[in-house]
């Protein structure tokens, strides 16, 4: 099992450092302590075996195995489940990794399981174990203290998306072939991100709501507070991205429809130049087809005149031609 780390927290500071999950089960009882233990992505039977040793609810568990949830906050008796959708901007590729988070709450341990590399837990439990004071409130605080870090390593992805949608309005008007694509592929990160976020409003205004019945605390109330304005600007945020993309892709598309167009003008007036050339040229290659057929009978043949007239005639009938086409645009 990948167990990042574990262990057992009294009056709101690390007392012991179980070598075993068996014994951070009896240390907890015997210390009346609380336990915290971070998994990494554990597989079905090290899940069940956590399960069984805390005495975990078999729904909490089984909703754990399906994965692929959106974020939700739900109870069962004394138990608390919490699933996150952490996230983080790769600058490389600029993209937006997506990540699960579980937490599993009781009245005397937590349990975190990570299924990506966000969010930086170490970072919440270094924070927290500054924090004794706020360590003590217990499991709550810890829940509290893991959703605001996934909330607060929201702030660069969001950066990450607002930098890559001015890159996407240069390209706009610049006549970049793959833009449309590039605005499909952000479109779809962004309603990712939003699906990510929006249902924390909820799950955060429940956890204040009705903090009694989760067991919050009331020194808990304005931290989660924060939280909740943090998570309603990036809502902000997001909703705006997504209306700046749809008129980008709008815009894209209008664009497009505008080059085609003047492509196809443009194409239509080469045709009427080639067809005008075209049947000037054929005037005189209709003359001197006619007159180099093999025929005994062409009186013209003889006349004096013949030749000159012949002559004429072609560049005749190719002025008249050119007048009428340079007349209607044509060239």
């Amino acid at each position: 099992m990948t167990l990042v780390d574990n262990a057992v927290y009294v009056n709101g500071k690390r007392h012991h450092d179980p070598d075993s999950l068996d014994e951070t089960f009896e240390l907890t009882r015997s210390s009346g302590g609380m336990a915290w233990i971070g998994l990494y992505r554990p597989d079905e039977v090290e899940l069940l075996a956590v399960a069984e040793e805390f005495g975990l609810n078999l729904l909490i568990v089984e909703d754990a195995l399906a994965g692929h949830q959106r974020s939700k906050l739900e109870q069962y008796g004394d138990q608390l489940f919490l699933v996150l959708r952490p996230a983080r901007y790769l600058d490389d590729v600029e993209r937006v990794e997506f990540g699960e988070l579980h937490l599993f709450v009781g009245p005397n341990f937590v349990v975190t399981v990570r299924h990506a590399e966000s969010p930086d837990l170490a970072r919440v439990r270094k924070r927290l174990e500054q924090e004794p004071d706020l360590l003590a409130l217990g499991p709550q605080a810890v829940l509290y203290a893991v959703l605001d870090q996934v909330v607060d390593e929201y702030a660069p992805v969001a950066a990450g998306l607002e930098n890559d949608i001015d890159e996407i309005e240069d390209q706009l008007f610049g006549g970049d072939a793959e833009v449309s694509r590039r605005i499909y592929e952000l479109s779809r990160e962004v309603i990712q991100f939003h699906r990510a976020i929006s249902p924390l409003e909820s799950v955060v205004g429940e956890l204040r709501q009705n903090a009694d019945q989760y067991g919050i605390p009331t020194d808990l109330h304005d931290n989660l507070g924060d939280v909740m304005d943090h998570v309603l600007r990036l809502i902000d945020r997001v909703n705006a991205y997504r209306a700046i993309l749809d008129n980008a892709l709008t815009l894209s598309s209008t664009l497009a429809s505008n080059r085609l167009a003047e492509t196809s003008i443009e194409q239509n007036e080469q045709v009427k130049r080639i067809s005008s050339w075209a049947a000037i040229l054929f005037a005189p290659t209709l003359v001197g087809t006619i007159y180099g057929m093999n025929f005994e009978n062409m009186p013209e043949l003889e006349w004096e005149f013949g030749y000159p007239l012949a002559i004429l005639a072609m560049f005749g009938m190719g002025f008249i031609l050119y007048v009428t086409f340079k007349r209607n645009k044509w060239l």
